[in-house]
């Protein structure tokens, strides 16, 4: 399948060595984690994980395991992911006590996988498990993101189809960071990118977007998304809603500054139109505005207490050059500075 280009990442893999080449330095074949959330999904799993397998098992020179997240599943989810770890020892489980959402399962899984790199995909088999390998291509060429996009989106509804490319050109639009176009949850992840994503104290996490906040050197790889051969979605339009909400309100800061727009448009069509009538309007047409911008004032406060809230560091340290040598995390944190953990010795190497 060809390779897209990420249009957000301005800048491009990381010197070999420094992403995909954790491995060799360490004396060993690099561990892929693959997360695999599950709610509900009891028809497909074992098809799931009999693909997975063949797929990770003839990656060469490499190690593998499989973290399944359990959801608060309702059906046999569990006593399946059970039954296929006895019979596999790199099967690795989790199980939350009743269905935090799938974004939650995510992080849940990033924090239990040790993999040098993390695959996140769904257990539906809509992301196909044969394109792991040019994931993992691309993260061995240097890149520590590698995202899945969707060329198409085959037995989903015309409605889906139409709203989901609308809200990411929408959101693209009104963020004030990259925005990943088509992509959803199915992507690579260097273990440095999962560092910090694990560390982020975020109680809502939108983990799509917290990934392209990073600003690690990022590639996509085109593909056609499949029909679930089996089940249903669990994705109901409620919860595409609320996903679509925790996108907005994480990524753009427009829903806080909209009262300020709306209230200078309307101050602005009020002097007009008194300027061309040539006559005061009544109080209360230039109260509206007064009022709108005065929200969108606090609105501001607001966001700037939401940012500090959130936690996240002023920016995220890709390396430093000439190398230095090792130095204890906590200077760094104290000044509120997120370290890319690549060792100095492989970026040496590297040059």
């Amino acid at each position: 399948m060809p390779s897209i280009p990420f249009p957000a990442a301005p800048q491009g893999p990381v010197p070999a060595g420094a992403s995909g080449a954790a491995g060799p330095a360490t004396g060993r074949p690099p561990l892929i984690s693959v997360v695999v959330p599950c709610f509900d999904e009891e028809a497909v799993l074992e098809r799931t994980h009999r693909r997975l397998t063949t797929v990770l098992g003839a990656l060469p020179d490499c190690a593998h395991e499989v973290v399944y997240v359990d959801d608060g599943s309702r059906d046999g989810t569990w006593r399946t992911l059970t039954s296929l770890s006895g019979g596999d020892p790199a099967v690795r489980l989790v199980r939350l006590t009743r269905n935090f959402g799938h974004q939650q399962a995510i992080l849940a899984g990033l924090r239990a996988a040790t993999g040098d790199a993390v695959i996140t995909m769904d257990a539906d088999l809509q992301d196909p498990p044969e394109l792991i390998p040019e994931l993992v291509e691309r993260w061995r060429a240097g890149w520590s993101v590698v995202s899945a996009r969707r060329t198409s989106r085959a037995g989903e509804s015309r409605f889906k189809v139409v709203t989901a490319h609308v809200y990411y050109r929408l959101l693209a639009a009104l963020a004030d960071q990259p925005v990943a176009l088509d992509t959803g949850d199915f992507r690579l992840l260097d273990r440095a990118v999962v560092r910090l994503l694990t560390e982020l104290p975020e109680a809502e996490p939108y983990l799509r977007g917290s990934v392209c906040w990073a600003g690690f050197p990022e590639v996509s790889v085109g593909y056609e998304r499949l029909p679930r051969p089996a089940g249903r979605s669990k994705y109901s339009l409620r919860k595409m809603a609320e996903l679509s909400r925790r996108g907005l309100v994480s990524c753009s800061p427009a829903p806080a500054r909209m009262p300020a727009v709306v209230g200078v448009a309307w101050l602005g069509g009020a002097a007009m139109t008194a300027a061309v009538r040539r006559h005061r309007l009544p109080l209360a047409a230039w109260t509206f505005g007064c009022e709108a911008v005065l929200l969108g004032l606090l609105g501001e406060y607001l966001r700037l207490v939401h940012r500090e809230l959130r936690g996240r560091p002023p920016y995220v340290l890709l390396e430093r050059h000439p190398p230095q040598p090792d130095e204890p995390a906590a200077p760094a944190e104290a000044a509120g500075e997120a370290v890319l953990p690549l060792p100095v010795a492989r970026t040496r190497a590297a040059r």
